[in-house]
């Protein structure tokens, strides 16, 4: 069964940084897109990064040059960065997966089949 456990949220102040690990030991591939998503209060999910099975990485122009996305396929886990946080980052994170092929642009969370629980980042002083 795919799973996918994210952790690592918390509460940190503007300026601050988090790291957010997700680990996905169901996945008996690598050949799989992986990113990350957010939903902040009374908003729609929004896309935050993927990367590829080859470690390509795309990112949203709102956190491009402060976040960074990785993945270790050998240990099946994908990592979010986050430097320089700012309030309105905010929101429930959540990291998903689909399997390398599968139609869609990396940012329609409706492509992904698979998804955690979330875990909640909070910036605020």
């Amino acid at each position: 069964q795919v799973q996918l456990v994210e952790s690592g949220g918390g509460l940190v102040q503007p300026g601050g940084s988090l790291r957010l690990p997700c680990t996905a030991p169901g996945f008996t591939s690598n050949y799989c897109l992986m990113g990350w998503f957010r939903q902040a209060a009374g908003k729609e999910r929004e896309a935050v990064a993927s990367i590829d099975s080859a470690g390509r990485t795309v990112y949203a122009d709102s956190v491009k040059g402060r976040f960074t996305i990785s993945r270790d396929n050998a240990k099946r886990t994908l990592t979010l960065q986050m430097d320089s946080l700012k309030p309105e980052d905010t929101a429930m994170y959540y990291c998903a997966a689909r399997w390398s092929g599968v139609s869609g642009a990396w940012y329609s969370d409706v492509s992904y089949p698979y998804w955690g629980q979330g875990t909640q980042v909070t910036v605020s002083s």
